[in-house]
Parts: structure tokens; sequence; C-alpha cells
């Protein structure tokens, strides 16, 4: 019974997001909109924009579970400051989650074979993976890992847990 309970919550979830073309016409201002307030919130990481190979960003990613969990989210895939493509982000947990959230993720690319593996459009991230909350000052000494940095910005919710282990993502190039 909880199952479907769960089953029927996720589902709920993921319609509840907005689809077509209200997401594609907002994307890039809010992708926008999401670069400034990173910049703002940590001033550090204007430097990973400056000098990173490229990036990810996801103005909105939404997140819940009971048991069973997902995390689903659009953004846009920057090289050279340039929008290069679209990407989404797709993530299945199990295991003791209670709560939903929702939050903005950047994923820096160190070098070429970072980003070309992104971009190559299947890229995912492991369960040792983590990201790291932007604030005031973090992020002047965080590290690559792997080729990539990530930074998290919470927008609300009652899930506190940054986990970004066992996200799938795909790329479509503009």
């Amino acid at each position: 019974m909880i199952k479907r309970i769960v089953s029927a919550a996720l589902v709920a979830f993921f319609l509840m997001l907005p689809t077509g073309d209200a997401v594609a016409s907002n994307l890039e201002q809010n992708a926008e909109e999401a670069i400034a307030l990173f910049k703002v919130t940590d001033s550090s990481l204007v430097g990973f924009f400056d000098t990173s190979y490229g990036y990810a960003v996801f103005p909105k990613v939404g997140k819940g579970g009971m048991g069973l969990g997902g995390a689903h989210g659009k953004g846009l895939v920057y090289k050279d400051g340039e929008i290069v493509g679209q990407t989404s982000l797709t993530q299945f947990t199990v295991g003791f989650q209670l709560g939903g959230q929702v939050y903005q993720q950047v994923i820096f690319f160190e070098n070429d074979r970072a980003y070309n593996d992104f971009t190559g459009g299947n890229f995912e991230l492991s369960a040792q993976a983590s990201a790291i909350a932007a604030a005031a000052g973090v992020a002047a000494n965080a590290k690559y890992r792997h080729g990539v940095a990530i930074f998290t910005l919470g927008k609300g919710g009652l899930m506190y847990e940054a986990s970004v282990g066992g996200q799938k993502f795909s790329f479509t190039p503009l």
C-alpha cells in the first residue's frame, strides 16, 4: 500500500513540473538568473564561470521522496559563455528519505575531456559525487573532482540533503 502511495506521489510530482514551450521560452532567462544568483551568493564562483572549460546550469531541479525518490530538471550547457545546448537531469533514489525540495545546480567542467564526456549525451554522476552548497566564500577552496565541480543552491523544501550521486544527464546540441 505504501509503495503505491509513494509511486502515485512521485508521478504527481513529475507531472506538476512545467514542460513544453513554457520551459523552453523561460529556460534561458531562468539560467541567466541562476548564474547571477550563484555569483552574488558566492563571489568566488565568478572564477569558476570565467575559467572553466564549460558549465551546465540547472535553474530548477525538483526532488522528492519517501523511501523511493526522484529528481528532474532541465538546463543549458555553456562553452566560452555561449549556450551550446540543452540538458536534462534525472535521478532515482532508494533509501531513507522523506520530503521534497527545489534547488539550482551548476556543474563546471575543468577540461575538454569532462566537457566532451558530458556533451556525449550519456553522462552520469556516480554515488561518490557530491555537491557543495554555495555560500559566501565556499568556492574559494573548492576543487574539481574527476574533472567536475558541482555547486547547489536551495530554493525551498524540507529535504535538506544535497547528494547528487546517481544523477543521469542527457544533452541536445543547439
